[in-house]
């Protein structure tokens, strides 16, 4: 089941956040982030006060999270989109997170498909996200879901120094 979060969703939210951090800290996954900078539980609370933060739940557990809204952040404004549209036709997809104990069930595939239903649903069929460089799982996720790479910007990201941030999207 898919909704907006609340702040009931908060320590969940961040408890996901930690699991990645300590996964990544233990050298079992490349996600590119770094614990007390991004995420954090203010990225979550804020998101969360928005209105744009979604949860995905299974048997009444949060499994995965992420922000949906037509926001594309200052970044995106060097990337070579194939789509040049009106602001108002394109959704974005922010900070995907599946558990990492719940990793290879099809959270993140459904999370996406969420989204480009909510997208369409909202009169937005041009899809937009990014991910870094080095996060090689979801750039594999992405293309088998049919998004196009379409630029590698380099940047600081959400505080992080030396991002390579990929820029993908998709029409539906």
């Amino acid at each position: 089941m898919f909704r907006k979060a609340n702040m009931q969703d908060l320590d969940r939210i961040v408890e996901i956040y930690d699991e990645i951090h300590t996964e990544e800290e233990n050298g079992n996954v490349t996600i590119g982030w770094v614990r007390d900078v991004y995420p954090t539980r203010k990225t979550a609370e804020e998101s969360i006060l928005k209105g744009d933060m979604f949860v995905e739940e299974d048997k009444g557990l949060i499994v995965a999270v992420a922000k949906i809204n037509q926001e594309q952040v200052p970044e995106y404004s060097d990337a070579s989109w194939n789509y040049t549209v009106a602001e108002d036709q394109v959704m974005v997809l922010h900070t995907l997170v599946v558990s990492p104990r719940m990793k290879g069930k099809g959270y993140g595939s459904k999370f996406v498909d969420f989204y480009e239903r909510y997208a369409l649903e909202n009169g937005c069929p041009y899809l937009r996200m990014d991910t870094n460089a080095r996060n090689v799982n979801a750039r594999r996720l992405y293309k088998k879901l049919g998004y196009k790479e379409v630029s590698i910007v380099p940047c600081v990201f959400n505080g992080i120094e030396g991002v390579q941030l990929v820029c993908l999207e998709k029409k539906l």
